[in-house]
Protein backbone atom coordinates (compact mmCIF):
# COMPACT_ATOMS: atom_id res chain seq x y z
CA UNK A 1 0.00 0.00 0.00
CA UNK A 2 1.29 3.47 -0.89
CA UNK A 3 2.74 5.65 1.85
CA UNK A 4 0.82 8.55 0.36
CA UNK A 5 -2.57 6.92 -0.22
CA UNK A 6 -4.50 10.12 0.35
CA UNK A 7 -2.40 11.79 -2.33
CA UNK A 8 -2.44 8.90 -4.82
CA UNK A 9 -3.44 11.19 -7.68
CA UNK A 10 -0.42 13.37 -6.91
CA UNK A 11 1.81 10.31 -6.80
CA UNK A 12 0.55 9.11 -10.17
CA UNK A 13 1.08 12.57 -11.65
CA UNK A 14 4.72 12.58 -10.49
CA UNK A 15 5.22 9.05 -11.81
CA UNK A 16 3.76 10.02 -15.19
CA UNK A 17 6.01 13.06 -15.43
CA UNK A 18 9.14 11.07 -14.56
CA UNK A 19 8.44 8.30 -17.06
CA UNK A 20 7.77 10.89 -19.75
CA UNK A 21 11.03 12.67 -18.90
CA UNK A 22 12.98 9.43 -19.22
CA UNK A 23 11.44 8.79 -22.64
CA UNK A 24 12.16 12.32 -23.88
CA UNK A 25 15.80 12.21 -22.80
CA UNK A 26 16.61 8.72 -24.08
CA UNK A 27 14.87 9.43 -27.40
CA UNK A 28 16.99 12.56 -27.91
CA UNK A 29 20.21 10.78 -26.99
CA UNK A 30 19.43 7.78 -29.22
CA UNK A 31 18.75 10.11 -32.16
CA UNK A 32 22.07 11.91 -31.57
CA UNK A 33 24.08 8.72 -31.17
CA UNK A 34 22.39 6.66 -33.86
CA UNK A 35 22.10 3.71 -31.45
CA UNK A 36 19.11 2.38 -29.56
CA UNK A 37 18.83 2.04 -25.79
CA UNK A 38 18.32 -1.40 -24.31
CA UNK A 39 15.14 -1.21 -22.21
CA UNK A 40 14.96 -3.41 -19.12
CA UNK A 41 11.57 -3.31 -17.37
CA UNK A 42 11.91 -4.77 -13.90
CA UNK A 43 9.72 -5.65 -10.93
CA UNK A 44 10.82 -6.37 -7.38
CA UNK A 45 9.92 -9.91 -6.36
CA UNK A 46 7.67 -10.82 -3.41
CA UNK A 47 9.66 -11.27 -0.24
CA UNK A 48 12.33 -8.71 -1.15
CA UNK A 49 12.96 -5.82 1.23
CA UNK A 50 11.76 -3.27 -1.31
CA UNK A 51 8.65 -3.51 -3.45
CA UNK A 52 8.10 -1.65 -6.69
CA UNK A 53 9.20 -1.47 -10.28
CA UNK A 54 11.20 0.51 -12.75
CA UNK A 55 12.64 0.90 -16.22
CA UNK A 56 16.39 0.86 -16.78
CA UNK A 57 17.57 2.09 -20.18
CA UNK A 58 21.18 1.66 -21.22
CA UNK A 59 23.14 2.46 -24.38
CA UNK A 60 26.60 0.90 -24.66
CA UNK A 61 29.22 1.08 -27.37
CA UNK A 62 27.59 3.92 -29.27
CA UNK A 63 29.20 6.31 -31.73
CA UNK A 64 28.94 9.29 -29.34
CA UNK A 65 28.31 7.66 -25.97
CA UNK A 66 30.47 4.83 -24.73
CA UNK A 67 27.92 4.20 -22.00
CA UNK A 68 24.73 6.11 -21.27
CA UNK A 69 22.38 4.97 -18.53
CA UNK A 70 19.01 6.45 -17.63
CA UNK A 71 16.81 4.80 -15.03
CA UNK A 72 13.31 5.30 -13.64
CA UNK A 73 12.37 3.62 -10.37
CA UNK A 74 9.35 3.66 -8.06
CA UNK A 75 9.85 1.68 -4.87
CA UNK A 76 8.32 1.31 -1.41
CA UNK A 77 10.05 0.09 1.71
CA UNK A 78 9.33 -0.53 5.39
CA UNK A 79 12.11 1.66 6.79
CA UNK A 80 13.97 4.71 5.51
CA UNK A 81 17.73 3.99 5.37
CA UNK A 82 20.23 6.20 7.25
CA UNK A 83 21.30 8.01 4.06
CA UNK A 84 17.78 9.46 3.72
CA UNK A 85 17.27 10.59 7.30
CA UNK A 86 20.47 12.40 8.22
CA UNK A 87 18.58 15.70 7.88
CA UNK A 88 15.24 14.28 9.09
CA UNK A 89 16.01 12.18 12.17
CA UNK A 90 12.36 12.23 13.20
CA UNK A 91 11.63 9.96 10.20
CA UNK A 92 14.25 7.33 11.06
CA UNK A 93 12.73 3.91 10.49
CA UNK A 94 9.58 5.28 8.83
CA UNK A 95 7.95 3.46 5.90
CA UNK A 96 8.67 5.29 2.66
CA UNK A 97 8.01 5.60 -1.02
CA UNK A 98 10.58 6.91 -3.53
CA UNK A 99 10.51 7.56 -7.24
CA UNK A 100 12.89 9.29 -9.57
CA UNK A 101 14.83 9.45 -12.79
CA UNK A 102 18.62 9.33 -12.66
CA UNK A 103 21.11 9.38 -15.50
CA UNK A 104 24.83 9.41 -16.16
CA UNK A 105 26.23 9.68 -19.69
CA UNK A 106 29.86 8.75 -20.43
CA UNK A 107 30.83 10.07 -23.89
CA UNK A 108 33.43 8.45 -26.09
CA UNK A 109 35.28 11.63 -27.07
CA UNK A 110 37.42 12.98 -24.16
CA UNK A 111 36.47 16.55 -25.13
CA UNK A 112 32.79 15.85 -24.37
CA UNK A 113 32.11 16.04 -20.62
CA UNK A 114 30.40 13.37 -18.58
CA UNK A 115 27.06 14.51 -17.20
CA UNK A 116 24.79 13.49 -14.34
CA UNK A 117 21.16 14.45 -13.69
CA UNK A 118 18.64 13.28 -11.13
CA UNK A 119 15.15 14.33 -10.11
CA UNK A 120 13.18 12.53 -7.43
CA UNK A 121 10.39 12.58 -4.85
CA UNK A 122 10.39 10.83 -1.48
CA UNK A 123 7.41 10.37 0.80
CA UNK A 124 7.30 8.94 4.31
CA UNK A 125 4.77 8.34 7.05
CA UNK A 126 5.70 10.28 10.18
CA UNK A 127 5.24 9.03 13.72
CA UNK A 128 2.14 11.21 13.99
CA UNK A 129 0.64 9.47 10.97
CA UNK A 130 1.05 12.47 8.68
CA UNK A 131 2.44 12.07 5.17
CA UNK A 132 5.66 13.97 4.52
CA UNK A 133 6.82 14.58 0.93
CA UNK A 134 9.98 16.20 -0.34
CA UNK A 135 11.90 16.59 -3.58
CA UNK A 136 15.51 16.46 -4.68
CA UNK A 137 17.64 16.58 -7.74
CA UNK A 138 19.99 18.58 -9.87
CA UNK A 139 22.61 18.17 -12.57
CA UNK A 140 26.37 18.55 -12.79
CA UNK A 141 29.02 18.53 -15.49
CA UNK A 142 32.35 16.69 -15.32
CA UNK A 143 34.76 17.68 -18.11
CA UNK A 144 38.08 16.01 -18.83
CA UNK A 145 39.25 19.03 -20.83
CA UNK A 146 37.88 22.37 -19.76
CA UNK A 147 36.08 24.87 -22.00
CA UNK A 148 34.78 28.02 -20.38
CA UNK A 149 31.87 28.46 -22.80
CA UNK A 150 30.63 24.96 -21.95
CA UNK A 151 30.66 25.67 -18.21
CA UNK A 152 29.00 29.06 -18.68
CA UNK A 153 26.24 27.61 -20.89
CA UNK A 154 25.55 24.76 -18.46
CA UNK A 155 25.31 27.06 -15.44
CA UNK A 156 23.26 29.70 -17.29
CA UNK A 157 20.70 27.01 -18.20
CA UNK A 158 20.53 25.82 -14.59
CA UNK A 159 20.07 29.38 -13.38
CA UNK A 160 17.26 30.03 -15.87
CA UNK A 161 15.45 26.84 -14.83
CA UNK A 162 15.37 27.99 -11.19
CA UNK A 163 14.68 31.70 -11.78
CA UNK A 164 10.84 31.45 -11.58
CA UNK A 165 11.12 29.97 -8.07
CA UNK A 166 13.16 32.70 -6.42
CA UNK A 167 16.41 34.53 -7.04
CA UNK A 168 17.96 32.72 -4.09
CA UNK A 169 17.60 29.23 -5.57
CA UNK A 170 20.46 29.17 -8.08
CA UNK A 171 23.09 30.60 -5.67
CA UNK A 172 21.95 28.21 -2.93
CA UNK A 173 21.79 25.13 -5.11
CA UNK A 174 25.01 25.99 -6.96
CA UNK A 175 26.86 26.22 -3.63
CA UNK A 176 25.16 23.01 -2.45
CA UNK A 177 26.35 21.27 -5.64
CA UNK A 178 29.93 22.48 -5.16
CA UNK A 179 29.90 21.22 -1.58
CA UNK A 180 28.22 17.91 -2.39
CA UNK A 181 30.23 16.85 -5.47
CA UNK A 182 33.52 17.20 -3.65
CA UNK A 183 35.98 14.35 -3.15
CA UNK A 184 37.04 14.93 0.44
CA UNK A 185 39.75 12.27 0.27
CA UNK A 186 41.29 14.07 -2.72
CA UNK A 187 40.46 17.66 -1.67
CA UNK A 188 39.16 18.06 -5.21
CA UNK A 189 35.94 19.04 -7.00
CA UNK A 190 34.41 16.35 -9.19
CA UNK A 191 33.83 18.78 -12.05
CA UNK A 192 32.52 22.28 -12.78
CA UNK A 193 29.36 21.65 -10.76
CA UNK A 194 25.86 22.77 -11.57
CA UNK A 195 22.95 22.64 -9.11
CA UNK A 196 21.91 20.24 -6.37
CA UNK A 197 19.06 20.24 -3.86
CA UNK A 198 17.59 17.70 -1.47
CA UNK A 199 14.93 17.47 1.26
CA UNK A 200 13.12 20.31 -0.52
CA UNK A 201 9.48 21.16 0.26
CA UNK A 202 9.60 24.82 1.28
CA UNK A 203 7.45 26.01 -1.65
CA UNK A 204 4.63 23.60 -0.85
CA UNK A 205 3.92 20.45 -2.82
CA UNK A 206 2.76 21.97 -6.11
CA UNK A 207 5.48 24.61 -6.51
CA UNK A 208 8.23 22.33 -5.20
CA UNK A 209 7.14 19.75 -7.79
CA UNK A 210 7.08 22.43 -10.50
CA UNK A 211 10.63 23.46 -9.61
CA UNK A 212 11.82 19.86 -9.81
CA UNK A 213 10.13 19.52 -13.20
CA UNK A 214 11.77 22.71 -14.45
CA UNK A 215 15.16 21.24 -13.59
CA UNK A 216 14.37 17.98 -15.37
CA UNK A 217 12.97 19.75 -18.41
CA UNK A 218 16.11 21.90 -18.78
CA UNK A 219 18.56 18.99 -18.97
CA UNK A 220 18.64 18.55 -22.74
CA UNK A 221 18.97 22.31 -23.24
CA UNK A 222 21.92 22.35 -20.84
CA UNK A 223 23.81 19.39 -22.27
CA UNK A 224 23.09 18.75 -25.95
CA UNK A 225 24.68 21.96 -27.31
CA UNK A 226 27.91 21.05 -25.50
CA UNK A 227 27.90 17.56 -27.03
CA UNK A 228 27.29 19.03 -30.49
CA UNK A 229 30.29 21.38 -30.11
CA UNK A 230 32.76 18.73 -28.94
CA UNK A 231 31.79 15.30 -30.25
CA UNK A 232 33.73 15.53 -33.53
CA UNK A 233 36.93 17.08 -32.14
CA UNK A 234 40.06 15.08 -33.00
CA UNK A 235 41.84 13.36 -30.10
CA UNK A 236 44.63 10.84 -29.59
CA UNK A 237 46.00 8.33 -27.09
CA UNK A 238 47.08 11.05 -24.65
CA UNK A 239 43.56 12.48 -24.34
CA UNK A 240 42.03 9.03 -24.10
CA UNK A 241 44.42 7.99 -21.33
CA UNK A 242 43.64 11.13 -19.35
CA UNK A 243 39.90 10.56 -19.80
CA UNK A 244 40.18 7.03 -18.38
CA UNK A 245 42.29 8.27 -15.47
CA UNK A 246 39.81 11.04 -14.61
CA UNK A 247 36.92 8.59 -14.82
CA UNK A 248 38.47 6.97 -11.77
CA UNK A 249 37.47 10.02 -9.75
CA UNK A 250 33.88 9.49 -10.85
CA UNK A 251 33.93 5.93 -9.57
CA UNK A 252 35.51 7.00 -6.29
CA UNK A 253 32.87 9.63 -5.64
CA UNK A 254 29.90 7.43 -6.52
CA UNK A 255 31.02 4.54 -4.34
CA UNK A 256 32.46 6.47 -1.39
CA UNK A 257 30.38 9.64 -1.04
CA UNK A 258 27.19 9.58 -3.12
CA UNK A 259 24.03 9.48 -0.99
CA UNK A 260 21.95 8.20 -3.90
CA UNK A 261 24.16 5.15 -4.33
CA UNK A 262 24.15 4.56 -0.58
CA UNK A 263 20.36 4.95 -0.39
CA UNK A 264 19.83 2.40 -3.13
CA UNK A 265 22.20 -0.16 -1.65
CA UNK A 266 21.14 0.38 1.97
CA UNK A 267 17.43 0.07 1.13
CA UNK A 268 17.83 -3.18 -0.81
CA UNK A 269 17.51 -1.61 -4.25
CA UNK A 270 18.34 -3.21 -7.58
CA UNK A 271 22.14 -3.22 -7.74
CA UNK A 272 22.42 -3.49 -11.52
CA UNK A 273 20.31 -0.35 -11.93
CA UNK A 274 21.96 1.54 -9.06
CA UNK A 275 25.38 1.07 -10.65
CA UNK A 276 24.36 2.14 -14.16
CA UNK A 277 26.40 5.30 -13.45
CA UNK A 278 29.69 3.39 -13.65
CA UNK A 279 31.88 4.07 -16.71
CA UNK A 280 32.65 1.12 -19.03
CA UNK A 281 36.42 1.60 -18.87
CA UNK A 282 38.53 3.35 -16.24
CA UNK A 283 42.14 3.43 -15.03
CA UNK A 284 44.16 4.50 -12.02
CA UNK A 285 47.83 5.47 -11.88
CA UNK A 286 50.05 6.37 -8.96
CA UNK A 287 50.72 10.08 -8.32
CA UNK A 288 49.61 11.19 -11.77
CA UNK A 289 50.73 14.82 -12.01
CA UNK A 290 50.01 16.64 -15.28
CA UNK A 291 52.79 18.54 -17.03
CA UNK A 292 52.88 22.25 -16.16
CA UNK A 293 51.17 24.37 -18.79
CA UNK A 294 49.37 21.41 -20.37
CA UNK A 295 45.61 21.22 -21.06
CA UNK A 296 45.44 18.54 -18.37
CA UNK A 297 47.00 20.88 -15.81
CA UNK A 298 44.58 23.60 -16.92
CA UNK A 299 41.66 21.37 -15.93
CA UNK A 300 42.88 21.28 -12.34
CA UNK A 301 43.85 24.95 -12.17
CA UNK A 302 40.82 26.58 -13.83
CA UNK A 303 37.94 24.11 -13.82
CA UNK A 304 38.18 21.80 -10.79
CA UNK A 305 37.77 24.81 -8.51
CA UNK A 306 34.77 26.54 -7.04
CA UNK A 307 33.99 29.69 -9.01
CA UNK A 308 31.08 31.74 -10.27
CA UNK A 309 30.42 30.84 -13.90
CA UNK A 310 27.47 33.16 -14.46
Amino acid sequence: MSVVDQNSSRTEAVRGYLQGLQTRITSAIAALDGSAFLTDVWQKQPGELLQGNGITQILEGGAVFERAGCGFSHVRGPSLPPSATQHRPELAGAPFEAMGVSLVFHPRNPYVPTVHMNVRMLAAKGRDGADVCWFGGGMDLTPFYGFEDDAVHFHATCKAALAPYGSDKYPRFKTWCDEYFYLKHRAEQRGVGGIFFDDFSELGFDDSLAMMQSVGDSFLTAYLPIVARRKDMAYGERERAFQLYRRGRYVEFNLVWDRGTHFGLQSGGRTESILLSMPPLVSWSYQNVPEAGSPEADLYARFLVRKEWV
